[in-house]
Formats: structure tokens, sequence, C-alpha cells
């Protein structure tokens, strides 16, 4: 099974460290986000990792590391860049942002999920996001879900709080049907779009589709989307906010990573 690293944006709301840089190869605690997502990739024995480049692409450059290019990551979104390594999707995969770092502990909750679509969810989300955002809402996505712990919606804009039991952390896994779940949604968005009308939703054109977008399409056909809930134990460096705060709770000298919040 790959893990698939998605990192070909150019990352600008974290300028000016992305000026000359790729964000992932911005550091936190003396180690790029990348070689923390490798090691904490490597101590969970993953072995077959790829990385979907795109904003100065020879710069990322690590071995025994499989590498996509989007030549377009200028005017696509997460869903184009993932695409760019469809050839490696067989019958599972995972999908982890390149702007995202989290311990192993996370990782291993996900690994350990038997469902067809597994999504990390952060339960604990409301305080990180208050020291990261002077309003939590700005920022924040709905993530509603059932009974049993499938998703029943993802990555929209909502109302009041009670419509986010959690945050998507940018950590997912396909297997199985869920691959192919996923790569008929794709599809159906695909054919959508050159029928006349914006897909799924309706809120943004095929190439700049968000994984939100297409995993929402998914729960939408009614094929469960299972989430996979943690408390903390991750970060999102997406600001230069996010950076400080990053190295104010990472413990760089630790030989894995922890998240001291």
């Amino acid at each position: 099974m790959y893990m698939i690293i998605l990192a070909a944006g150019q990352g600008s709301r974290l300028s000016p460290y992305t000026d000359k840089l790729p964000k992932c190869l911005v550091e936190v605690s003396g180690k790029t986000l990348l070689d923390w997502q490798l090691q904490t990739a490597r101590q969970s024995n993953i072995r077959d990792i790829a990385v979907v480049r795109g904003y100065m692409a020879s710069a990322i450059d690590r071995s025994d590391v499989t590498y996509f290019e989007n030549l377009d990551y200028a005017d696509t979104n997460m869903v184009e860049t993932l695409w760019c390594a469809s050839s490696v999707f067989n019958e599972g995969f995972i999908v982890s942002y390149g702007d995202i770092i989290y311990e192993q502990c996370v990782l291993e909750a996900l690994l350990s999920s038997s469902a067809a679509i597994s999504v990390v969810v952060d339960t604990c989300w409301k305080d990180y996001w208050e020291q990261r955002f002077d309003n939590v809402m700005s920022d924040a996505e709905t993530l509603e879900s059932n009974s049993d712990g499938t998703i029943s919606s993802i990555g929209q804009k909502p109302d009041h709080i009670d419509q986010i039991n959690g945050q998507y952390i940018g950590l997912m896994m396909f297997r199985g049907s869920g691959v192919q779940a996923l790569r008929q949604v794709y599809e159906n968005a695909k054919l959508s779009e050159l029928s006349g009308d914006l897909p799924l939703r309706g809120q943004r054109t095929f190439r700049q589709l968000y994984m939100t977008d297409i995993l929402q399409g998914i729960v939408d056909t009614g094929f469960p989307v299972q989430q996979v809930p943690i408390k903390r134990s991750w970060l999102e460096i997406d600001t230069v906010t996010d950076l400080e705060l990053a190295n104010k709770v990472v413990n760089g000298s630790s030989k894995q990573l922890v998240v001291d919040a």
C-alpha cells in the first residue's frame, strides 16, 4: 500500500518561508514537514511512499521515494494533484496532505481501520483552532457523523458550531471498494463538468476540487465513509502563525514526533 503525499502547492500563506522553498520543506523544530512524515511512515513500516510535486519540484529530492509531477499545480487543487499518482492506487492507498505532521499513534489508528474509506478526524479540535484563529468558525468546516461513526457531512461551511463534531486533518485511506467508489465519483464529476454543470455540489470547477468535495460526493452516493477519531497529536502548518505555534509545541530532540499540546 502506497502512502501518497500531496506536496504540489505553493503555500503562499506561509510566505516568506515558501518564497524560495516548497511548503513541505519548511522546517519545524529543525526538521522539514516532509521528513517528519517520512519518519513517521517508516516507523509504521510503510515503505512505498509517493510524493506529488509541483511548485519548485526539483527541491524535493529524498531517496527511496517515488515522485509524480503536477505540472498544472498553479491552476489545480488537491484532487487533481492526487490523480497525478493514480497509477499507484492499486487495491489501496493512504493520502496525506504535505502541510501536516502527526504522531505515529495517529497513523497507526488509520492503519487499524478496516473500512473501505477511512478519514482521520480530530475530535478535540476546538482548543487548537482557538490558538490558530481569532474566530474558530472562520476556518472551520462541517464534520457531522451518523451513530455508526460514518460521516454525513464534511468540508461544508457550517452555520453553527454544533455542525462540527471534529475537524478533518488531511489524512485518509482508501481500500478495495473504496478505491472504486473514489474513481467513480471522480469520473462522474468530470463528466458533469463536460456537460456544462459544476461538479458535485457545485461549489468549484472540476480542476479546483478539494478532497473534501470528493469525500462529500462519495457520502452523497450512499457509500460509507468512516471517521477515525483522534485527540490532537497532529499539526497543520498553513500560515506563519501555525509555524510559530508548531515550533513551540514540537520536541525537536525526540527520535519521533511528539506534539506537546
